[in-house]
């Protein structure tokens, strides 16, 4: 048996192992996503039943074996009651954790996607905003977090920088193949990209520069809310294009 100690962390999924167990894939922050058996967690007398349910955060107690740790007993920070009461909710944290499931790694830094992800199902949870806006936030700052940022400072091909006051001439152009704006002369080389208004502009800078406590803190129009969606869905099938299954029960509710 390794050492035990203790992680903090959320978790991402749990898996149904043989009559009793489960197998938790958590995103820690000190050991990015791990692997970890919750031996009898199915059982209805066990210690670990609520703790080993998706969206759990709290302080785990694990010890480690070759190839996977297994979980002695959590401290359950938070467990998100009342998103558990909204489907809805449900399949956009779902999303979420499917996405940081699928983006970290074991023994890499995962402070901030952890931290993104709280924050993201806590804005689930108390119905901050809209849950499609609340998606597009998440998706664009998780993509800044990826090292796949979004360029809304500047023209990403030249450089150039431009007055805002004067965006109809510079920020109408989002290339998502090339990862950003395009200034007038850039976007005139037969390049196909998405118009954006100065407010859906604005928007995804302050997304991607606020910090964490206040990312879910700000409104826009039902007409920006529309852009960033259409932004973040081709920003992801450019750099991710992965087909995350848990977006196929959103049709449905």
């Amino acid at each position: 048996m390794g050492t035990q100690e203790k992680v903090t962390g959320v978790v991402l999924s749990a898996m149904p192992i043989g009559d009793y167990d489960k197998r938790l894939v958590i995103l820690t922050k000190e050991y990015g996503k791990i692997t970890a058996f919750a031996r009898g967690a199915k059982r209805p007398t066990s210690s670990l039943l609520a703790s080993s349910q998706p969206f759990t955060f709290g302080d785990f107690q694990v010890y480690a074996g070759k190839s996977s740790y297994t979980v002695v007993s959590c401290q359950i920070t938070r467990y998100f009651e009342e998103l558990r009461k909204d489907l809805q909710a449900v399949a956009y944290a779902s999303y979420f954790c499917e996405v940081m499931e699928y983006l970290t790694r074991e023994n890499l830094d995962a402070a901030q996607y952890l931290n993104l992800l709280y924050v993201s199902l806590r804005a689930l949870e108390k119905k901050q905003m809209d849950v499609s806006l609340i998606r597009s936030v998440f998706e664009i700052r998780t993509m800044q977090i990826n090292g796949e940022a979004m360029e809304v400072f500047s023209c990403i091909r030249c450089g150039k920088k431009e007055n805002l006051e004067e965006m109809d001439s510079f920020f109408g152009n989002f290339c998502t193949r090339a990862g950003g704006l395009l200034c007038g002369d850039c976007a005139g080389q037969k390049v196909s990209t998405i118009s954006l208004t100065p407010a859906a502009v604005y928007s995804v800078q302050y997304i991607q520069t606020v910090p964490m406590s206040r990312l879910y803190s700000f409104r826009v129009s039902d007409e920006v809310k529309n852009e960033l969606e259409r932004l973040c869905s081709d920003y992801l099938k450019q750099y991710l294009n992965v087909r995350f299954h848990s977006l196929e029960l959103l049709p449905l509710l």
